[in-house]
């Protein structure tokens, strides 16, 4: 036994060299590339970080399975094209939406970065590699031109010989900084993206259909937003400490409405550390998490492409921190950074996945494909036991509330966490898993909104706040739950939504201390917010909603101008108790 046991530790540890060995040894910058394999170094950075916190794709990398035969979308900023670790990745379809022609250009170098992380080329001997480094990329300079019409094209609406691809990658994201009503007719465009999202995700490629990949937003300390025609920073200010949010995050991922759509895979950032990187903005919504990075003046960033000469992109931008990947000589030419960072670079990260597994089996359509991810995701900072926010109510008693819980799992297996969604992405467990998938999930079913218009009290800087519950008859394995809410209520920032599913298990919608500013007046109409904790259970039974108000005034919001300067917001205690006015319930499942 001794014997068989000293083989097998031998034979793993000679197939894991030859595996690095083969992912890291035709391209000078792979090694570098903590994001693929993590081993602790320093990324050309300030500082390295945890050994195997990766996307773990070493072994699918060794089988060959490198994203052939599936196209990625990057809706982005625009794509070099031509960048010699790209060129020879590039498929028919992309448009520049400023000018009609198919050279999608790109100003910045965010789109480029984005599309290396995905698909650069492997064994070219230049820079380094992507996860998916035989999927092919076609690009669109939406960000220049944030028309409908732009949008459309974008995303997989014929109009102009857009690609049919499998991956939509979406490194970019708003911040509001009030909630959206769904309702409304002003809504009219959003409403149009979700039946076009909808088709393209079910019904495109004869019926095997598309993932759309959307990054969380990069707000977790503080959000940049316009109100009117003006550009505000907004950040808390709590114990008379900027930027203080009791370890709370900020900006909730769940507020801008393209992020609580079912149809957006949206990935929140870890670091090299395996924790949640710095900046990354998180949410109930959150479907996975996958390597960001950090600036790499602080921790290893992620190295990628970037627009051509030194010039150009990051390497302008950033010189300072790509001092060290200059001095390496290994990038002579100016095509690589080492700068890129954000959830756009952990988006892109799970749109190489994808490819990874869809690659590994073409039959398998994008559902099948999202579970897979799911079920094969591994539980990253473990240890991460949530965050508790501590408040006086109105008679100065100290209470405690739970605000973020730690990991948790749903009564169907799945754990999830508010940082990080069902998980980190592991690709060779996932691919693994395709492999031996011959069925597809059940096809999809949306339920109608179910709702419940009873006016009720919600008291002011209270722990036991206000409750309500519904009965839903619809026997569906849950794949996502919306919440649809209306509230009056005068610093929206006090309170903390929570569903509880009939299996128990307890979801925070929105956190509380949220940077929500009540510009407009004190009621939210109509407003959605997506949880992916219940994935698997069953959805009928009775569903409970809890609203609670966590402060009594001592907090505050903080927003700046160059016009205006810094001015404090909602610093004044709501004089009257808020009010859950309705709330709604619409399950996607199978």
């Amino acid at each position: 036994m001794l014997k068989k046991t000293l083989l097998c530790s031998c034979l793993l540890t000679a197939f894991s060299s030859l595996a690095t060995d083969n992912l890291t040894g035709g391209d000078p910058l792979a090694a570098y590339q903590w994001n693929l394999h993590n081993s602790g170094q320093h990324g050309l950075a300030a500082k390295g970080g945890k050994a195997g916190e990766d996307l773990n794709l070493l072994t699918t990398d060794l089988l060959g399975i490198k994203g052939e035969g599936v196209t990625v979308t990057v809706v982005d900023s625009g794509v070099e094209l031509n960048h010699p670790d790209l060129v020879n990745n590039v498929a028919p379809g992309s448009l520049n939406l400023l000018t009609g022609s198919t050279e999608p250009t790109d100003n910045s170098g965010h789109g480029t970065a984005v599309a290396g992380i995905i698909a650069a080329e492997a064994d070219n001997n230049l820079g380094g590699r992507g996860v998916a480094p035989s999927a092919k990329i076609v690009g669109f300079n939406y960000l220049d031109a944030q028309s409908m019409s732009s949008w459309l094209q974008s995303h997989g609406v014929p109009l102009n010989g857009a690609a049919s691809s499998r991956v939509y990658n979406q490194s970019y994201s708003s911040k509001p900084a009030m909630f959206t009503n769904a309702d409304a007719e002003q809504s009219l465009s959003l409403q149009l993206k979700q039946q076009v999202m909808q088709d393209v995700s079910l019904n495109s490629n004869n019926g095997l259909g598309a993932i759309f990949v959307k990054s969380a937003g990069n707000a977790f300390k503080y959000y940049d937003t316009f109100i009117g025609d003006t550009e505000f920073r907004v950040l808390p200010f709590e114990n008379q400490q900027r930027f203080n949010n009791t370890g709370l995050p900020f900006h909730d991922a769940n507020l801008s409405t393209d992020n609580s759509s079912f149809w957006n895979l949206v990935v929140s950032a870890y670091n090299a550390d395996g924790r949640l990187a710095s900046y990354s903005s998180v949410g109930a919504n959150v479907f996975l998490t996958a390597p960001g990075g950090e600036a790499a003046s602080q921790q290893a960033g992620i190295v990628t492409t970037d627009l051509s000469g030194c010039d150009n992109g990051f390497n302008n931008y950033f010189s300072n921190t790509d001092q060290a990947l200059q001095a390496s000589g290994l990038d002579t030419n100016c095509d690589a950074t080492a700068a890129m960072y954000g959830t756009s670079a952990a988006a892109a990260a799970v749109s190489g996945a994808a490819a990874l597994v869809m690659s590994a089996n073409p039959q398998l359509d994008a559902r099948t494909v999202k579970h897979i991810l799911t079920t094969t995701a591994r539980k990253i900072d473990a240890n991460h036991s949530g965050i508790d926010l501590n408040f006086a109510d109105n008679n100065g008693n100290q209470l405690n509330y739970k605000a973020i819980p730690g990991w948790q799992q749903n009564a169907a297996g799945y754990h999830f966490h508010y940082f990080y969604g069902l998980g980190a992405v592991d690709v060779d467990a996932a691919v693994a898993k395709a492999l031996q998938t011959t069925a597809s999930l059940p096809a999809l079913q949306i339920t109608d909104w179910q709702s419940n218009n009873t006016a009720l009290t919600i008291p002011d800087a209270s722990i036991a706040g206000v409750q309500d519950s519904m009965q839903l008859t619809d026997n569906l394995t849950i794949e996502a739950v919306q919440l649809k809410f209306s509230v009056t209520h005068q610093r929206m920032r006090d309170l903390a939504i929570e569903l509880i599913s009939p299996s128990g298990t307890r979801s925070v919608l929105l956190s509380p201390r949220t940077g929500v500013l009540n510009v407009t007046g004190d009621t939210v109409q109509n407003a959605v917010l997506l949880s992916q904790h219940f994935y698997g259970e069953p959805a009928a039974g009775e569903w409970q909603i809890r609203v609670l108000d966590t402060d009594n005034g001592s907090s505050q919001t903080l927003v700046y101008s160059k016009d205006t300067g810094l001015l404090s917001v909602n610093d004044t205690n709501n004089s009257t108790d808020g009010t859950l006015l309705s709330w709604s319930l619409r399950v996607y499942g199978h």
